[in-house]
């Protein structure tokens, strides 16, 4: 397949590239729980949808066809190019997958999977000494498999956006707040005051620039 040919139909590759991002995704996140069980249907839900986009069929690219032919008259927007519609509207010229926001999306998508593996390891280890998850990702913050998997989306939506990705990523971020709310009750729960003080050391989603380092927050135990 060359970048400009067309790029769509190709359903073998819609079921080949999701099946590698969900199974990447189960083997780092490792879903025991029902919460757990949810936010991972949710993120396959995403992939899913995004692959069926990027090589079955172009949804986005035919709602906005009217408006593209007319804004773009030269590009041929059943290309593989011109699916990678940032790319496109912007006006850049190039090969897109060299161009920065092309690897700014590897950053973001290598970088969520690489947190969603390290915080699953902290979390496991906690759970099996019955002990408050504090060390590694979690001295940044509370709910880093949380901000991995919208890293992840996020890079995708760098990549490659829809219209239905794009709706779905407000929707997913905001039942993983909603999923991290609960769980924290849980937690509180279970390691009262201890939480508490983790819990005022350390921010939920974004790391402090600057402040206490890991060494001088409240450990486990």
């Amino acid at each position: 397949m060359t970048h400009d040919a067309p790029a769509y139909g190709l359903w073998t590759l819609v079921a080949l590239n999701s099946l590698v991002f969900i199974v990447f995704a189960f083997s780092f996140g490792k879903p025991r729980t029902p919460r757990d069980w949810r936010s991972f249907g949710a993120f396959s839900g995403f992939i899913v949808a995004l692959f069926a986009e990027m090589y079955g069929f172009p949804l986005t690219i035919y709602l906005l066809s009217g408006w593209l032919q007319a804004r773009y008259p030269g590009v041929d927007l059943l290309s593989h190019d011109a699916g990678h519609l940032w790319w496109t509207v912007f006006g850049l010229k190039g090969d897109p997958h060299s161009g920065a926001l092309h690897i700014l999306s590897y950053a973001f998508i290598g970088g969520g999977f690489v947190l969603l593996s390290s915080a699953w390891n902290v979390l496991f280890q906690a759970q099996r000494g019955h002990r408050l998850a504090t060390s590694g990702s979690y001295a940044y913050v509370r709910h880093p498999q949380y901000v991995a998997f919208i890293a992840i989306m996020f890079g995708f939506l760098l990549q490659w956006p829809t219209l239905l990705t794009l709706l779905m990523f407000p929707v997913l971020v905001g039942m993983y707040v909603h999923l991290a709310r609960a769980e924290e009750r849980e937690v509180r729960r279970e390691f009262g005051a201890e939480y508490e003080r983790y819990a005022a050391a350390v921010p939920a989603w974004f790391p402090r620039l600057g402040g206490r380092s890991p060494a001088d927050r409240p450990s486990a135990g």
